[in-house]
């Protein structure tokens, strides 16, 4: 599937890029970045391919069964996106990616997204609403570039003015310097929290904690 499907000649797919708040799902963009809760499995897919390189699990540390470990899939699912950057032979091959995606209560909050001028996936960030906590992760090919700070920025709007909390906190490695500047660049602040800890894998980290504060506000949804 893989090698060759960055090489075929593309022609766009026409799945559903949402672009509004509904009951039950969300959207919003940055100068960017295009959020939304994820429609199809692709958009799930391609989310889990965004945190699962090795760059990201040594902060992460998933299990095995939590991440996508193929180098070459990952790759491949993050140059496609919704709508015209999908092409139409994938879908065909591959039905299952076009079947919805319909998010579990249980679930903590969970946004993809993707470029607003290429349209193809970049990230995702989830929020558990409970803990009031956010963290997240953009795509290879797309860091390096400020798109962190959009991602948090994104959190923290969707936090403040779509879940209706005053307060969200996000805590990381003290060593993982990308991420602490990305949560500072977004207003994010330090705040008391866990000096350590532990990941799936059994590894455990020193931590750092910030906060933003915002007006709490519920979306309008239809």
């Amino acid at each position: 599937m893989i090698r060759s499907l960055l090489r075929r000649r593309r022609a766009a797919s026409g799945l559903p890029v949402p672009d509004a708040c509904t009951p039950g799902r969300h959207a919003l963009a940055t100068r960017r970045l295009l959020f939304y809760t994820p429609v199809t499995k692709l958009d799930v897919w391609a989310a889990i391919s965004a945190g699962a390189d090795p760059d990201a699990q040594r902060w992460q540390g998933n299990q095995a069964d939590q991440v996508i470990s193929d180098a070459d899939t990952r790759r491949a699912l993050l140059h496609m996106g919704p709508n015209g950057a999908t092409p139409r032979w994938f879908i065909r091959s591959n039905p299952e990616a076009a079947e919805p995606f319909e998010p579990s209560p249980e679930m903590p909050e969970f946004m993809v997204c993707v470029r607003r001028d290429t349209g193809r996936y970049a990230g995702y960030f989830e929020l558990d609403p409970d803990k009031g906590e956010i963290g997240g992760n953009i795509a290879p090919d797309h860091r390096g570039q400020g798109l962190g700070t959009e991602l948090f920025l994104a959190g923290a709007e969707f936090a403040h003015g779509h879940a209706g909390l005053p307060t969200v906190r996000a805590g990381t490695a003290t060593e993982n310097l990308a991420c602490r500047r990305a949560l500072e660049r977004a207003g994010f602040v330090p705040a008391p929290g866990p000096a350590r800890h532990t990941l799936p894998d059994g590894r455990q980290l020193d931590t750092v904690w910030y906060q933003h504060e915002g007006t709490a506000s519920a979306c309008a949804r239809p």
